[in-house]
This record gives C-alpha cells, structure tokens and sequence, in this order.
C-alpha cells in the first residue's frame, strides 16, 4: 500500500509544508475519530492537467507554486489517509487508501472544497447496505485549503445519546472547526507521534475559566486514584491538580496554566504513589477560546515498569563496571608475575594471558557505559588493535588498522569475537610481521540486511556465492560441500603481506593455544566459519564469517 507521502507526492501539487501538516494532522487524528464515532478518509486534489506542462512538473516547480484556487474545478480527488474509530462501528471496512474519484462523484467534498466550510447537508446513503450519515471539513493551513476531510458515521446502531456521547460529538464539532480554520494541528507543535492518552482513557471538558464542565467515568476514576474523591464538576482542574501533587516544595507554575485549558501541552503528575498521563487541548473556535479537551491515563504501572527497568540497566551496568575492574587487577597481577619471571618462555606466556583477559575488559568496559546489551564493537576494534600495535616489537614496525564497519553486536557475539581478533593480531605481529616492516589490516563487512555481499578492500569474501567455474578458485562453501550460509552475516578479514603461512598449516590441527581459542570461540561458540589462505602478493589472510541471527552458546571447555 503507498504511503501518505507517495501519494501525495505522485499525484498533487502540494508542497512540502503542506506534507508536513498533513502529517501532523493525520498523527493526531484518532482522537477525531473517536470523538466523532465516525470513520475518517483524507482526500487531497488530483494534480491539474491543464496546469502541467509537457512532461509534468518537477517537486521543485511545485514547491514555489501559491495557494490552491479553491475556486477551480479539480479533476478528481485521491484518498491519502483512513481512520476507523475505537468508539462504535466502523463505516468503511475495506481500505481506500490510493481510492480516486472524479469531481462530481462526491458531492459533499466538492461543496466543502469551493465554499472553505463544513458541510453536513444531505441525507444518509446507502450504498453499502448501512445508513451512513456523510460530512466534508475542509483541512486548512493558513489562508491554504489542503483537502478536504470526509467524516462517514454509521447509522445502523443509533439511538438516544448519553450525556457522555454528547460532549465527545460536541468536542468533535469543536476540533473539526479548528481544523477547517487552520487551528489544528496547533501550529508549531510537533506531531504527536508517542502514546498519548485516547478518548477511552479518561476525558474531561473546560470551560474558558478552566472549570471542568464534564468528567468521563474513566477520568473520574483516575482522580480519586490520586486521591481527589469528590465530584471533579465545578472544580479548577488545575488548581485540583496542584493540590494533589503539592509536595511542600516549590510549585511548578506552568502545571495550573497548562490544566486550566490556556495552553497544549502534556504532562505526568504524580499523588498518592499513582502517575497519570494529562493531555490539554485548547478549543478555540471563531478565534476565541471556548474552552479545553484534557485526556487523562493512569500510567502507574507503566511508569513503575520503567523505573524497574532502569533499575535494572543501572545494576547490570555497574556489574560491567565491577568485573572490567577485576579484570584489570587481575592483568596487573599477571603483569607482576611476569616480570619476576625469569623464564622467557613463561614471561611470554603470562603476557598473552594479559592481552586476553585486557581485551575481555575492553568489552565490558563498553558495556558499563551503555543502557542495554548492544555495543558499537568499531570503538572496540580500534582500542584492541591499537593495543595489539603498542604491544609489538620495536623491530616489527607495523601500525595496524580498520577498514569497514562491524556495527552495532550484542555482547554474546563482542566478547568471543573481540578475543579473537586480539588472537589473530597477535599472531599475525609474532609471526606473518616477525622482525620486518610490514601492513596489517583489519575489514569488516556486514551483509545479509538488504545490502549485497561485495568486497570491500579488494578483500574476496565468504559473502560472494557465485558458482566458480572451471578456472575459477573453489570457495570454502565448495570444499565442504555445504550450502552457502543465509541470513545477517559479519566478515571479518585479518590481511598481512608477512611470510605468509607454512605449507603444511591445519588450523584444526595446530599446536597455538592461540588458533585453538580462536577456532573454539569461532566456530564452536558463535556458529561460524574461520578459514585461513595466502594472501595475493604474499602475506595470510584470515576470513572470520559468523551469523548474527545465531543462537550463540558458550564454547565447551
């Protein structure tokens, strides 16, 4: 189905301030809907024929165009936006999103469109087999008519209103005046695009003083929750509400002007270990104002939800925070031990225990600084490779570096992969780089989400599965026999233009400790392929491909 934009891009003339009211208005018009117990369909006029010239008309001739003649005759209509309402039955239960109708087949719109008012006359069609009352409000900006507005009600469940569907129909006449002078949307308010209260959740009427004319039962309820008992008719809605939340400090000022109905805004208040949600909308009609809508939600468990939460994000963090430190200690222990050996052997051996556990707290470092498990693993890949370069020898003169991107991991894949990557630096420095100038580099590549595999660097990746011919090299896909691996997918490659690898390497059967762990973390614990070639030119190349949909286990030990 297109969207709003396309739509409105592909077949009118309106700018793109125009679409930026649209927006607005469409993010907020579930309430009208309710409010109206009506269906909503938005219709905008088709682009003119007669004003295109011969090869139609660029969005930038269109953006420097005036206001719409309204007086015109337009060719047609297309429907951009629908609204069902949450309040009673629907009219239209089929889309007529991208629906065009030409001038003359809907009446009432035409009528609205020309005269710049709301029109109710007529009597209820029956097309679809329901009495359907219909009625057009135009939707302006300023002194501009954007479209026009149909309101379709179902008649077939009618009956004598209550005093509650009264004032919803009457705050509905209200905001659908404001919407054909161009007073809602509220001009330079931002589209309300998060969970706002809804009509169902508690509904209140203000008079011009901002006295509540009119409590639902659901806004009532929500009240005495705070702790106000009594009838909230006749009360200062914002001095009410003051009242509640006084907590012996200073008062904020701008809650009694924003509950009084002066001015739109939302806000939470807090009584009586219950949250509520309030949403004040002016209604000013003939540019006066009559009055305000206020929505009201209980939000306590949601608001209490998040604070677990946060609770919880502020422990973990502190975890991260805690055992990054132990790591450090216990780097500084082996760091001590090793200097009082006198074993080169044995000092080696505690040195590679050091980076290991260094790059282990390299992660959870990042973790204690971040609101959940996700890292930016490019931050940690430059702090393991720059300390894989400081840790070098004086001889070997290799400044490594990172081409690509790894993107954003979850720690269960950082952590594996950010010890392997100290592995495979190390490896490649003590042994591909041993005494000699040399280049070391690292790329990353995703693929998998929407972007096809490719070589980044010059680099042939595992993501090319193309079938070799003849002349062509086999893929590793092809030594195994298995089948090309799918899903998100990271690759990683560690190049160097070294010595290049002995002629009888098995990375499943060396004797490193430090291939072992990363064959172990690779393949055994996050579910990937780890392949190990000569590189063009002279050097290794180390491909790291692992699945990011994965369910990863820890490695057996």
């Amino acid at each position: 189905m297109p969207t709003l934009t396309d739509l409105v891009r592909d077949h009118t003339d309106l700018t793109e301030t125009d679409l930026e009211w649209l927006h607005a208005l469409v993010s907020d018009w579930q309430l009208l809907a309710d409010l109206s117990f009506a269906d909503l369909l938005l219709w905008v006029p088709l682009r003119s024929a007669d004003t295109l010239p011969a090869g139609g008309t660029s969005r930038a001739d269109r953006g420097k165009r005036g206001a719409l003649d309204t007086g015109a005759t337009v060719p047609g209509w297309v429907a951009i936006a629908q609204m069902r309402p949450t309040t009673g039955p629907t009219a239209y239960p089929q889309d007529l999103v991208g629906k065009v109708v030409r001038t003359g087949r809907r009446g009432l719109i035409d009528v609205a469109w020309r005269e710049r008012r709301i029109v109710r006359e007529g009597d209820p069609e029956w097309g679809s087999g329901i009495p359907v009352r219909e009625e057009s409000i135009p939707v302006r900006r300023g002194a501009k008519v954007l479209g026009v507005i149909q309101r379709s009600t179902n008649l077939s469940s009618a009956r004598t209103p209550s005093r509650l569907e009264l004032t919803y129909l009457q705050s509905a006449s209200d905001l659908a005046t404001m919407i054909s002078e161009g007073r809602f949307p509220v001009p330079g308010e931002e589209p309300n695009m998060v969970r706002s209260p809804r009509v169902g959740d508690g509904l209140m009427r203000l008079d011009r003083s901002g006295k509540v004319t009119y409590a639902s039962p659901n806004a009532q309820s929500a009240y005495r929750r705070l702790g106000f008992p009594a009838d909230l008719v006749g009360e200062a809605l914002g001095q009410v509400t003051a009242d509640l939340c006084d907590t012996g400090e200073p008062r904020e000022e701008a809650l009694s002007v924003v509950l009084s109905g002066r001015a739109p805004r939302e806000v939470e208040v807090e009584s009586r270990g219950s949250i509520m949600q309030l949403r004040t909308i002016p209604l000013v009609v003939g540019g006066t104002r009559i009055g305000a809508i206020v929505l009201c939600r209980d939000v306590t468990e949601l608001r209490w939800r998040d604070r677990e939460l946060m609770t919880k994000d502020a422990t973990i963090r502190e975890i991260h925070h805690r055992v990054k430190n132990n790591l450090q200690t216990v780097a500084a222990l082996l760091r001590l031990q090793a200097r009082r050996l006198r074993i080169p052997e044995g000092r080696a051996a505690l040195d590679e225990a050091v980076r290991r556990v260094g790059s282990i707290a390299i992660v959870h470092e990042t973790l204690s600084h971040t609101p959940d498990e996700l890292i930016d693993f490019d931050d940690i890949a430059d702090r393991v490779i720059t300390m894989a370069g400081e840790v070098s020898t004086p001889e070997t003169k290799v400044a490594p570096k990172r081409t690509g991107s790894f993107g954003v991991l979850p720690a269960e894949i950082a952590t594996p992969l950010a010890m392997a990557l100290t592995e495979l630096l190390q490896n490649a420095l003590e042994h591909g780089l041993a005494h000699r100038f040399g280049t070391l580099e690292v790329v990353a590549h995703r693929y998998g989400e929407g972007e096809p595999p490719r070589k980044p660097g010059g680099v042939p990746l595992w993501g090319e599965w193309s079938a070799p011919g003849a002349d062509e090299p086999r893929t590793p896909a092809d030594e195994t026999g298995g089948e090309p691996p799918s899903g998100r997918r990271l690759v990683a490659v560690v190049a160097d233009d070294g010595v290049g690898l002995p002629e009888d390497f098995d990375v499943e059967s060396t004797n490193s400790l430090g291939l072992q762990i990363v064959r172990t973390l690779i393949v055994g614990e996050l579910g990937g392929r780890l392949d190990f070639s000569p590189r063009d030119g002279g050097g290794t190349e180390v491909v790291v491909d692992i699945p990011l949909d994965h369910n990863h286990r820890p490695a057996r030990t």
